[in-house]
């Protein structure tokens, strides 16, 4: 597991952090909300105005200046690169394979009804078999691969029918 973090500031800068430099942090909580940061000895005030933990996005005030934030852990990477789509309608259209391997085992078939947590297809990649299950309720618009077929990082799977 990383321990990087890639946020991204009101749409359009993005940076990595690191745990090791969140630790190095100089912040101190001056309420619940607030903390004051001392950073290459200028003082800073910075203020959590709202967060939304389900969208990990923070709108946050420092000094006079608001910002929005988002914070990505590995798991939402790989999640984004597999192709879910999970929020509050929890919606699935495509599978994506996350690595490079070979199909040991595909479970659906064009047209099958799913329902959440049922497993879609079993990988085998670097010596482990990955199970993937659907994250919610739905109807299979297409199988892409078959038992045997060594697969590409980014190659498409399975492929959801549209929520109507």
């Amino acid at each position: 597991m990383s321990n990087t973090y890639k946020t991204t500031v009101n749409e359009e800068h993005e940076f990595e952090v690191s745990r090791d430099q969140l630790s190095q942090l100089d912040a101190v909580p001056t309420s619940p909300d607030s903390y004051h940061i001392l950073e290459d000895n200028s003082s800073i005030k910075a203020t959590v105005v709202s967060s939304d933990f389900s969208k990990k996005t923070y709108n946050i005030q420092v000094n006079s200046n608001n910002y929005e934030v988002v914070i990505k852990d590995e798991i939402d990477i790989l999640i984004k690169e597999m192709g879910f789509t999970v929020g509050g309608s929890k919606q699935l259209n495509n599978l994506i394979s996350p690595m490079p391997g070979l199909i040991i085992d595909v479970q659906v078939s064009a047209g099958q009804e799913v329902k959440e947590g049922d497993t879609l297809v079993i990988l085998s990649a670097m010596k482990m078999e990955n199970s993937f299950v659907s994250h919610t309720d739905g109807v299979i618009k297409a199988v892409h691969v078959v038992k045997d077929d060594a697969v590409d990082k980014g190659q498409l799977l399975v492929e959801f029918e549209e929520e109507k």
